[in-house]
């Protein structure tokens, strides 16, 4: 793995809620090569194993941690484990979120007759399906917020990067649930920036745009492995008229949790887009 920057992070902790993620493993990585101990956290703990293992055989340090982020006996019990086999938390990356098909409209705009029709419309979106994706999003972040921030409090140069999206700054049609939960996050990243602020620890967030990953890969991609018209709509509507790579979020992550280089930075959200949050359509 090739990092644009190899910050000093020897004798850190680095714990990535949704660890074994498409996003959140190359976060793992970068962090473990720039000499951090490592914590995968993640629901399925046989995808946070391979991640360790793939952080190990790097020459990094990783461990794997099952755990709920919704759950806070869960959270409190990976928060333990922690403690116990590398001490106290330096930086905290909550990547753990996602949407549900369940709280997804089928079509971009209601029309007249859709509310009867054989077609799920807003109408038909159930307040379970709603609450699973905004706890999974927002929960699932406040709650290791809550455990791991602990270890943070009197101590120097620590940090907690949440994950965003673009669905923050313009919701994006069908997924009102997921919109909704990141535009918290962005607040949520806000509010504990200042919150924290008298204690040292900054608060940032990373807002990715568009990236093709196995959660939306049926969203993006036809069985033939044709783009979808959703596809086309996301290109027409990025500059850089492409999906970006995992790798592209690595540089802005180092950034953030280098103290050396962001001392001063708290309570941002950075757009990792290709331009889409710039672009109108026009």
């Amino acid at each position: 793995m090739h990092l644009p920057f190899k910050p000093n992070l020897s004798g850190k902790v680095a714990v990535i809620t949704g660890g074994a993620g498409v996003l959140c493993r190359e976060f793992a990585k970068a962090l473990a090569i720039s000499g951090a101990q490592t914590a995968i956290l993640n629901r399925t703990i046989s995808k946070a194993e391979a991640v360790a293992e793939e952080i190990r055989a790097l020459g990094g340090e990783a461990m794997a941690v099952q755990v709920d982020v919704t759950n806070v006996e869960s959270v409190k019990a990976a928060h333990e484990a922690v403690l116990a086999a590398y001490g106290k938390c330096d930086i905290l990356i909550n990547g753990a979120g996602g949407n549900s098909p369940r709280a997804t409209t089928e079509k971009e705009y209601y029309f007249p007759g859709d509310i009867d029709a054989e077609t799920k419309s807003f109408f038909d979106l159930g307040e379970e399906d709603m609450e699973f994706v905004f706890n999974l999003n927002f929960i699932g972040t406040l709650l290791p917020t809550q455990a791991f921030a602990k270890d943070m409090l009197g101590r120097q140069d620590c940090c907690i990067i949440n994950v965003s999206s673009m669905n923050a700054f313009t919701p994006l049609t069908k997924i009102p649930a997921y919109s909704g939960a990141k535009a918290a996050i962005s607040n949520f990243t806000q509010w504990l920036a200042v919150h924290f602020s008298k204690v040292g620890i900054r608060v940032n967030a990373i807002a990715p745009g568009f990236f093709s990953t196995e959660q939306n890969k049926a969203l993006l991609w036809n069985e033939d492995g044709t783009p979808t018209a959703r596809t086309g709509k996301i290109l027409a509507a990025t500059p850089m008229d492409r999906f970006g790579n995992p790798e592209e979020l690595i540089g802005t992550l180092l950034y953030l949790v280098d103290s050396r280089c962001s001392s001063f930075v708290t309570g941002i959200v950075i757009p990792v887009d290709g331009g889409f949050s710039a672009y109108s359509g026009v």
